[in-house]
């Protein structure tokens, strides 16, 4: 780039993504002259998913301003809780994210998941396609312009990135109501309707049984399960406390 010089200031929340030398606008930053403040943005390492607002001096613009020589840029951070308008809120996650999948369907949220690396191109279109909030590490595949909606995950631990999705979008809670392995809807089953996929042992010791809708994977409350109520008892205490 060689054209006009502008001053670009991050909201704190966004530091993680820019150089140290970038995040308080200490030195300008040269643009083209052409390109839009988001290409500028992101050129500098944040996704426009991270992105509450851009305010050039002291007004708010779109994605779309081309910035001038001069210019103080504020790139905001995206307010928490974040709505997502248009469609009811439901989760896309990549091939990364297999745990946080399986919590997020144990809590009744729609959540689909790519158990295989399918690329970037069709994961954006599968969330444009159902109206998804893609989830994802990848900066790069949230920049796509296809996207319906998208979300940077910024942890690596699933406690954590568990908890940061509640923060930010606050869903519906409804658990044991999914299936964690398609994340088709649960109904009651009878021991009988489930009998062939139960070990001697389990058709001896439980009578209390889910069957998925779509897959038809039988559910009963085995040797993991305290582990997994542990996981909504927290899930359902952090959401309480959000409010």
């Amino acid at each position: 780039m060689n054209g006009p010089e502008i001053h670009v200031e991050f909201a704190p929340a966004l530091h993680v993504f820019v150089d140290h030398t970038r995040r308080r606008g200490a030195s300008p930053v040269v643009t083209d002259g052409a390109s839009s403040l988001g290409h500028v943005v992101e050129s500098l390492g944040v996704p426009l998913t991270e992105v509450g607002g851009l305010v050039v001096d002291g007004r708010e613009v779109p994605a779309s301003h081309v910035p001038r020589a001069e210019e103080t840029v504020r790139v905001l951070a995206v307010e928490r809780p974040q709505h997502v308008p248009g469609a009811p809120l439901r989760f896309l996650l990549d091939v990364h994210l297999g745990t946080l999948a399986r919590r997020l369907r144990l809590l009744g949220v729609d959540t689909a998941y790519e158990s295989t690396d399918i690329g970037d191109a069709a994961l954006a279109a599968r969330s444009a396609a159902e109206k998804r909030v893609l989830l994802s590490r990848d900066r790069g595949l949230l920049r796509r312009r296809e996207l319906w909606a998208g979300a940077f995950v910024y942890s690596t631990r699933p406690d954590d990135q568990l908890r940061d999705v509640l923060d930010r979008f606050r869903p519906e809670l409804r658990p044991w109501t999914r299936c964690s392995a398609c994340n088709g809807l649960l109904r009651e089953a009878t021991k009988d309707e489930v009998a062939d996929q139960l070990e001697h042992g389990t058709r001896r010791t439980y009578d209390v049984f889910a069957q998925c809708r779509a897959c038809g994977r039988a559910y009963w409350k085995g040797a993991h399960h305290d582990q997994l109520q542990a996981i909504v008892d927290e899930a359902m205490s952090i959401r309480a406390q959000l409010g």
